[in-house]
């Protein structure tokens, strides 16, 4: 064990990210283009950044703000509840991003004997966040063949069957990493039978926005369900790191605990970044709309480019910014063909097997603009038809 002997074994046995692993592949393949990191290719609004520009100098900026964010931006963020989210009883926390916000609810609401749920396939850093803070009784649901929906006869059993019930059940609308969209109905099944077992329900919200085809986004309000949001991509603020809580107000004790956490990690978000999310937001959604409507454009190019693994291989892409692919059959070991991918076609996705699901890889539409999505696409179609035919040829 050597010097591994001092070291927690929560972190130890905490997987490895993804991402970190994709980054040092990007670095080791020659002229590889990304079609795997949840980004967005666009900068925040040039209005909301030259007016932080002018900030820079403002003394307040520098110094620590309220631990829950500034006023002025939850004040703000309250009323976009209202209007967008038709969320009527939440109170906001201002985070370092979505995931900052999703380790802040597993602190506060699980203790580490406590059990948990989501559905595969899964947002790889909520999965590292429960076995970072100690939990090991993660409890993956299957999402449904055709649609990837989760599963709630098999979560209605799961919470029945299961002493004590599980604290905690989570799922990400649309998805990361599928880019499926959970249908209202569904989403308030699931509401309710978490209601009725006392577990918490978290909705990550992240790609609110990102919506195709005429679909809608809808959010649930209850005193058992915490909703995440996020500026990240909606803004192009990835860097930035601003996210939020929008958590029910009638819950006594709630906001105290959310605090002890908030404030030994961030202290606050970034006092310039929350400034350019209450500008940036002062756009409105139609801002946000308008970037991603040419994100379809993207995701047609890439539907195409995946179409020699089969037309029932691929799924989602209803929302967000992802596509989810079946590879053929053999190919269980998905880094492997992801590796293969990289350094041999220049095109680099991420591996299924990062999301509970061997076999899949994930697509990401969202960072490139629609001509290096084409070239980008190019290699991706060529890889996988020589992976069809030929196999993984060296």
């Amino acid at each position: 064990m050597g010097s591994y002997g001092k070291l927690a074994r929560r972190s130890l046995e905490t997987d490895t990210p993804v991402m970190v692993q994709i980054q040092e592949l990007i670095r080791g393949a020659k002229s590889a283009v990304s079609l795997a990191q949840g980004v967005v290719y666009w900068k925040p609004p040039k209005q909301a950044l030259d007016k932080v520009k002018d900030l820079v100098y403002e003394p307040s900026i520098s110094k620590y703000g309220a631990d829950e964010g500034i006023p002025e931006l939850r004040e703000a963020l309250v009323k976009k509840l209202h209007n967008e989210n038709k969320l009527y009883k939440s109170s906001v926390m201002v985070t370092a991003g979505a995931n900052q916000a999703f380790v802040n609810l597993v602190l506060t609401l699980c203790d580490a004997d406590d059990s948990v749920v989501m559905f595969a396939p899964y947002y790889f850093n909520a999965y590292m966040s429960f076995q970072m803070t100690g939990i090991t009784n993660i409890l993956v649901g299957p999402g449904n063949p055709t649609t990837l929906y989760p599963d709630a006869d098999w979560l209605e059993r799961t919470l029945l069957e299961t002493k004590p019930a599980p604290k905690l059940v989570t799922v990400v609308n649309p998805g990361n990493p599928s880019g499926t969209y959970i249908p209202e109905p569904l989403l308030k099944r699931i509401s309710d039978l978490c209601r009725d077992a006392g577990s918490w329900l978290i909705i990550d919200n992240t790609y609110e926005y990102f919506m195709y085809d005429d679909l809608k986004h809808s959010c649930m309000e209850g005193d058992h369900i915490v909703n995440i949001f996020s500026f990240s991509k909606a803004y192009g603020m990835m860097g930035w790191r601003v996210g939020y809580i929008a958590y029910p107000s009638e819950v006594e004790g709630f906001a105290a605990q959310l605090l002890k956490v908030q404030d030994n990690i961030p202290i606050c978000a970034s006092i310039l970044s929350q400034h350019l999310a209450l500008y940036s937001l002062e756009l409105g959604p139609e801002w946000v709309t308008e970037q991603v409507k040419n994100l379809v454009k993207n995701r047609d190019l890439v539907l195409e480019a995946l179409s020699p693994l089969g037309e029932d291989a691929v799924k989602g892409g209803e929302g967000a910014i992802y596509l989810w692919a079946k590879l053929p059959e053999k190919y269980v070991d998905d880094f492997k063909v992801v590796r293969w991918l990289a350094h041999r076609h220049g095109v680099v996705v991420i591996p299924g097997s990062a999301c509970g699901c061997p076999g899949n890889v994930r697509i990401s539409f969202g960072g490139l603009v629609e001509s290096d999505c084409k070239a980008a696409a190019g290699r991706l179609s060529r890889g996988l038809e020589e992976l069809v035919r030929d196999g993984m040829v060296e």
